[in-house]
Formats: structure tokens, sequence, C-alpha cells
């Protein structure tokens, strides 16, 4: 019966030093992982910045983007503001140059109205001076040329 208490405890000595050999290598295994597994964090760690300054960089181009096109945009309303009131005031300025010119036209049409009233007034009074001094006019408009 010894034997076999021998027999096992040979095994168990020849056990050891396979299991402090097993042991190493199962403790470098883990090593290894946690190593491997550190690495990796670390890299997901690294590539989440990456993506992170990344998108703060889009960020901030789009935000430069929309203020230099508000920027612009807000320009070209004022530039359009300021042409639309120029048009106006042209506009204003040629129908009262219109205007002008129709009151001059006006008070000319007014003025050759008078003359010729005054020129058939005129005829009709040497007319009838020519009648009550029964004398003919000296010049007959184109009949005496």
């Amino acid at each position: 019966m010894f034997k076999p208490k021998k027999e096992a405890s040979e095994p168990s000595v020849q056990k050891s030093p396979k299991g402090s050999v097993d042991k190493d290598v199962a403790l470098a295994e883990v090593e290894n992982e946690k190593r491997l597994s550190f690495i990796k964090a670390w890299e997901e760690s690294e590539k989440t910045k990456a993506e992170n300054k990344a998108q703060k960089k889009l960020s901030e181009v789009s935000s430069w983007e929309n203020t230099k096109k508000a920027a612009i945009e807000a320009k070209l309303k004022k530039i359009e503001e300021q042409l639309e009131k120029k048009k106006a005031d042209y506009g204003e300025t040629i129908k009262n140059k219109i205007a002008e010119i129709h009151k001059q036209a006006e008070e000319k049409k007014a003025m050759v109205e008078a003359r010729r009233r005054e020129e058939i007034l005129k005829a009709d009074e040497m007319s009838a001076k020519y009648r009550a001094t029964n004398q003919a006019p000296k010049q007959v408009g184109c009949f005496g040329c």
C-alpha cells in the first residue's frame, strides 16, 4: 500500500516542477494578455481622441464657414438695400425731371396759345379799324409778294 502512495507522491513531485512551469507560462500568458489589453485600450483611446479632435476641427470649420457665409450674405443684403434705395431715389429724380419738363411744356404751350389769342385779337382789332376807316391793309400776308 505504500507503493501506491509513493507513486501518487512521485507524480505530485513531478507535477510540482511541471506545475511551476505551467504556472509561469500561465502568468506569462496573463501578463501578455494584460499588456495586449492595455495596448488595445490605449489604441482605442488614441483613436477616440483623434476622432474627437477631428470632429471638433470639422465643427470649427463648419462654424467658420457659416459665420463667413452669414457675413457675406449680410453684406450682399446691405448692398441690395442700398441699390434699391438708389434706384428709388433715382426714379424719384427722373419723375421730378419729367414733371418739370411737362410743366415747362405746359408753360410754353400756354405762351403759344396766349400769343395766338393776342395775334387773333390784334387781327380782329385791325380788321375792325380797316372796316371803320374803309382802308385796305397795306400788306396782306403773302398776297402782295
